[in-house]
């Protein structure tokens, strides 16, 4: 079985099946036979979720890919718009921020560092303005909770009632817009 491996300062190991293969995240320290050893007793679950995927992938429509200057222009819109976001909520949080940086990324809508920087995804100029609320608290109330604990999710909840709805709207429509990331 193919598979590619990431390694980072995770404390366990963990195999995600994708639209691009295998991959298999692990602890920098976990060596490559316990890796291997990991993979080959998950192997049924993994064979499984592979058959879905290509299911998935075989009933889908083609998308249209958008341009790097698209991208470009989504991100310029992003800088605009969820810095505001940021700035009005993060006092309803009840927290303070760092940097703000704006991604093309093909597998996370935001994301907030130790140090209170926070990653939001250009395409979320493609989704409601309320999905990007939603992300925006999401992000800004791991300043309090870095985990998606119950107590993390009832502060978003606090602040953002509606986030359920629009969590799920990301859910699924989410996956069609990453799909029209430009292949690199």
């Amino acid at each position: 079985m193919n598979y590619r491996v990431i390694r980072s300062n995770r404390k366990s190991i963990a195999i995600q099946v994708t639209r691009e293969g295998v991959i298999v995240r692990a602890p920098r320290q976990m060596s490559d036979a316990a890796v291997r050893r990991y993979v080959t007793e998950h192997q049924e679950w993994v064979q499984t979720h592979v058959r879905k995927m290509e299911e998935i992938l075989k009933n889908q429509p083609p998308v249209e890919r958008l341009s790097m200057e698209e991208l470009q222009a989504l991100a310029d819109r992003a800088l605009q718009v969820i810095p505001e976001r940021v700035k009005y909520y993060a006092p309803l949080v009840g927290v303070t921020y760092g940097r703000i940086t704006i991604r093309n990324q093909r597998t996370r809508w935001g994301s907030c560092s130790a140090k209170g920087n926070l990653n939001f995804n250009c395409l979320l100029m493609l989704t409601p303005p309320e999905v990007v609320d939603s992300v925006v608290v999401h992000e800004l109330c791991h300043r309090k909770e870095m985990n998606h604990s119950q107590a993390f999710y009832r502060e978003v909840r606090r602040v953002y009632p509606e986030y359920d709805k629009w969590n799920q709207w990301l859910k699924e429509n989410g996956g069609a817009l990453m799909r029209r990331m430009d292949p690199r």
